[in-house]
């Protein structure tokens, strides 16, 4: 048994994205590329998993086993689906979603864009991308009565690095470096969104969310790193020095080694565990993640926004949980203003082009739309509500 010192008002919760979840997100760029012909995509979204009418059934799930604090996103492409047209039903739906959550002990994190744009919209390497997204905030700022955390933009880095990635084929091996007009958007668009909000909201506590995954440089590699590093995720961190939280949102290491004079990442060795993303397994790089950030930011606290391990396996859930939040409660005691952590994610969800990866808590029949809790989503509310967290079975580890 091991104490995880949470501090008073610490958000503790799961999480979830409008477009994995919803379905029929049919006035989106994503729904878009799903169902073109010849996609990068394995599998259409479809009706994903109901939640856009089942939502106040996946609040009830979280709340029953004791999280307080619920993570989901907003769907732009719903709000605003032609340029200038928003939808008042739509408005009035995100903020029953609010109600709800707030009606059943759960404080929303709200993110207003989770790799999703409406199909209209050009891309953020367009000069009016940000005053467009800014547009769109200040209706959504409407509807935010209640809402104490707000995130802007989810993984910008991984945004910005999309076409990249894209070639390269998944994050197994690290992130590519992004694009330079994408990045340059991206953050005039945070930053434009942060004052609307903070002109519409003065109490409202406003970040956003980049993907910091552990990288871990070996010793030839350690003074040519931070060059490697800054356009993948320090740059982004840096952004947030003016925000009143950073989300920090980690799964994974990257081992770093010198080639001549290049850094690249390494492969994971031919021993190591991988997850169904192919990514390594390697709970505490939430520890090494969360240390990065509050490097870079200074001052600005830290919310853990995602993490989580794709698995089949709910034991091994539990036990890579188990193990990157001690990585977390050895960070709190090192005096890291952390302030949340979100687990990534609430359900079994759409994984952006395949059903295959399963991160959820709580699985889903796609047939159905019935739930089915995991032991896992239960033993992650009684370490929030008592603040220990308990040794592994035998069968755990």
């Amino acid at each position: 048994m091991h104490r995880i010192p949470l501090p008073p008002g610490f958000l503790w919760g799961a999480a979830t994205s409008a477009h994995q979840t919803e379905g029929a997100n049919e006035n989106s760029d994503w729904w878009a590329l799903e169902n073109m012909p010849g996609s990068f995509c394995e599998e259409p979204s479809g009706q994903a998993v109901d939640s856009f009418h089942r939502w106040g059934e996946d609040m009830d799930l979280a709340a029953d086993v004791g999280l307080r604090d619920y993570r989901f996103s907003i769907e732009w492409a719903r709000i605003e689906p032609e340029p200038g047209v928003f939808s008042g039903e739509a408005l009035e739906h995100y903020r029953h979603m609010i109600e709800g959550a707030l009606h059943r002990g759960l404080r929303p994190l709200v993110t207003l864009h989770h790799f999703t744009c409406p199909a209209w919209f050009t891309g953020w390497a367009d000069p009016a991308a940000p005053d467009l997204f800014a547009r769109y905030v200040a209706q959504v700022a409407g509807i935010l009565e209640g809402v104490e955390h707000v995130g802007t933009i989810n993984e910008p880095n991984v945004v910005a690095a999309f076409p990249r990635l894209l070639a390269q084929g998944g994050l197994a091996e690290g992130l590519p470096e992004p694009e330079e007009a994408l990045a340059q958007g991206l953050a005039s668009a945070h930053r434009q969104a942060r004052h609307v909000l903070r002109a519409a909201l003065p109490e409202v506590r406003v970040g956003w969310s980049v993907s910091v995954q552990d990288y871990q440089p070996d010793l030839p590699a350690v003074a040519a790193a931070a060059a490697y590093l800054y356009p993948r995720q320090t740059r982004f961190l840096q952004e947030s020095r003016d925000d009143d939280w950073v989300g920090v949102q980690a799964y994974t290491r990257i081992r770093l080694v010198l080639d001549g004079d290049v850094v690249r990442p390494a492969a994971p060795g031919s021993s190591a565990q991988r997850t169904q993303t192919g990514w390594e397994y390697y709970p505490a790089a939430l520890g090494g993640a969360v240390r990065e950030a509050a490097r870079v930011v200074g001052a600005v606290p830290v919310i853990v926004t995602e993490n989580g391990v794709a698995t089949g396996d709910d034991g091994q859930r539990i036990a890579y949980t188990h193990g990157a939040l001690t990585a977390l409660a050895a960070a709190l005691d090192d005096g890291i203003d952390v302030r949340g952590y979100f687990h990534w994610s609430l359900l079994d969800n759409y994984e952006w082009g395949s059903w295959g990866p399963t991160f959820g808590l709580v699985s889903v029949d796609r047939g159905t739309f019935v739930r089915s809790p995991k032991p896992s989503l239960a033993w992650l509310g009684r370490v929030g509500t008592s603040g220990l967290i308990p040794s592994l079975e035998p069968s755990q580890r």
